[in-house]
């Protein structure tokens, strides 16, 4: 009996130390002095590093760290007034979300990243990459990127969010099930459009702005990596017009999928996301 309790007990005891070593969440300070939580989990490099979207957080990478923990360091990051990161920021910007990145990058020591970044987080990674120069590899989009130089006014920025700022939650729910097509599981419909549309108004609206009148072409003048987007096929890709502005710029496609494709198909997602890895580090 009592060999077998010392069994059971040296079991627990591995499982403890184990995950302790394979996952970890931690918090870091971003450069304004918002706290930014992240997880870590695996070991392996290069580090893949996953930017959630707009009003989104780290647990919409679920399967992909689960799948790339194996081989490889992943961290998944809450991004400044979403998850459980800090939201005492003023103006939620592109840059201050690519200090975010940067801050954990920074604190974690890691030397060979990859930047993967969800719609929204597309902007954000080229941010932290401009920030991270000499670590960055690559970057990769998940349904982002369509036009690298589109961008609103303010004044157009502002009529499209009218409906939002009248009544947020129903707006926010027609938006993201439009993003979805009618054969998409409904369990991750609801999932999403529950999460968004729950997502504190002010940060939501500063963050969806900021986005809008976001310039990319500028910043692109001083972001050498290169990029690679998986994307959904429903939205037109301006292909060689981006590569005018990024040297090294390619698309892999989903067929069948509306804009959350790390979503709606995992598996099909993760085997474009490590074709894309391979490419990077070659």
């Amino acid at each position: 009996m009592k060999k077998k309790i010392l069994t059971i007990s040296a079991g627990i005891i591995f499982l403890i130390v184990f995950s302790s070593n394979s996952f970890s969440q931690q918090n870091v300070l971003s450069k304004d002095g918002v706290k930014i939580n992240f997880s870590t989990e695996g070991k392996g490099k290069p580090a893949l590093v996953f930017v959630h979207g707009w009003n989104c957080d780290k647990s919409f990478w679920n399967d992909q760290a689960k799948a790339f923990s194996p081989k490889y360091e992943v961290v998944t990051i809450d991004l400044a007034g979403y998850g459980e990161s800090g939201s005492n920021r003023k103006n939620y910007t592109m840059q201050a979300f690519g200090a975010d990145i940067a801050a954990v990058v920074n604190k974690l020591k890691l030397k060979r990243v990859i930047l993967i970044g969800h719609s929204m987080g597309g902007a954000v990674i080229i941010e932290a990459a401009l920030l991270l120069k000499g670590k960055v590899i690559g970057l990769v989009g998940a349904d982002t990127f369509q036009d690298l130089r589109q961008t609103m006014s303010k004044k157009q920025a502002d009529q499209f969010l009218k409906p939002f700022k009248e009544n947020f939650v129903q707006a926010t729910s027609g938006f993201v099930k439009a993003m979805f097509p009618p054969t998409a599981d409904s369990m991750v419909v609801k999932r999403a459009v529950e999460k968004m549309s729950s997502a504190p108004p002010e940060i939501a609206l500063s963050s969806i702005t900021n986005l809008f009148i976001y310039n990319a072409v500028a910043s692109l003048k001083n972001m050498h990596a290169p990029i690679v987007s998986i994307n959904c096929d429903r939205y037109p890709i301006q292909t060689e017009e981006n590569r005018k502005l990024v040297k090294s710029f390619e698309v892999k496609m989903m067929k069948g999928v509306g804009h959350f494709v790390m979503l709606e198909d995992p598996t099909k997602f993760n085997q474009l996301l490590q074709e894309s890895i391979d490419e990077l580090v070659k």
